[in-house]
């Protein structure tokens, strides 16, 4: 055996190169939406369930319509979805070796694709409110004015306010414009039916409302959906969502105090 034929016995095989990191795409972010959400329902229903155990009497319907019609249920419900979502998501990105920020689209954009935004969003909102009134409707949901009530009662408004106007906007955002629109975007669906499918998820996850308000809220949903697109930042939206929720808060605050 020659010099030459034993070193290059010597030289190890060549590995195979690793895998690029690549979002999930409409399957794998789909069945992780899934996984996202039940997370989600579980972390809320963790209060719900404590403060079930925590009343007098039995446990059956009439008392669980009773705890989730209280303001500080819902709120902590809420408030206590966001750590089980955060999670989920930590989960299924840490798989694609994408860093959560990156795959979220958590990075801010220029002060005047905010400013847009933020006009867009008003104009929009007020054209239903517009509607609303000339229909004959009350511009907020019932529901959310005997919420305010209840937190009102119990002194925790604040507690509301943090749950509707910072935990809520995390949690829905990362969520639906951060995950699913990251891979939806990136699979056949291409931006545009991310955009579409990600609202229609985003507005079946407010059963609460009647067909006006959900018509509303995918409305809302594909404009965020487009900021989400267009300037690529999720943290926009966030911001966005936040601000929309705290505007309806102040409404409902203002016609539950005149009401």
């Amino acid at each position: 055996m020659t010099a030459f034929e034993t070193s290059a016995n010597q030289i190890p095989p060549s590995q195979p190169a690793p895998r690029p990191p690549q979002a999930w795409k409409f399957i794998g972010t789909s069945l992780w939406g899934v996984v996202i959400f039940a997370a989600l329902f579980l972390g809320q229903l963790a209060v719900v369930g404590i403060l079930l155990l925590r009343q007098e009497g039995p446990v059956n319907f009439s008392s669980l319509k009773d705890v989730l019609g209280g303001g500080v249920a819902l709120s902590l419900s809420v408030i206590t979805g966001l750590p089980a979502v955060l999670l989920a998501i930590w989960i299924a990105t840490s798989r694609t070796r994408i860093s959560f920020a990156d795959y979220l689209g958590l990075r801010w954009t220029s002060w005047s694709n905010a400013a847009k935004a933020l006009l867009a969003l008003i104009v929009l909102v007020t054209a239903w409110d517009m509607l609303s009134r000339a229909l004959g409707r009350e511009v907020t949901a019932g529901f959310m004015v005997d919420v305010l009530k209840s937190a009102q009662a119990d002194n925790a408004v604040w507690l509301l306010v943090i749950a509707f106007c910072v935990a809520a906007p995390i949690t829905e955002e990362f969520f639906v414009r951060g995950f699913l629109y990251r891979g939806w975007s990136e699979s056949f669906l291409r931006p545009v039916g991310a955009i579409v499918l990600s609202s229609a998820v985003w507005t079946a996850m407010h059963l609460q409302y009647d067909w006006f308000f959900f018509a509303e809220i995918m409305s809302i949903g594909l404009l965020f959906g487009y900021v989400r697109y267009r300037t690529g930042s999720t943290w926009l939206t966030v911001v966005l969502h936040g601000l929309n929720n705290l505007a309806a808060t102040v409404q409902t605050m203002w016609l539950a105090t005149h009401s």
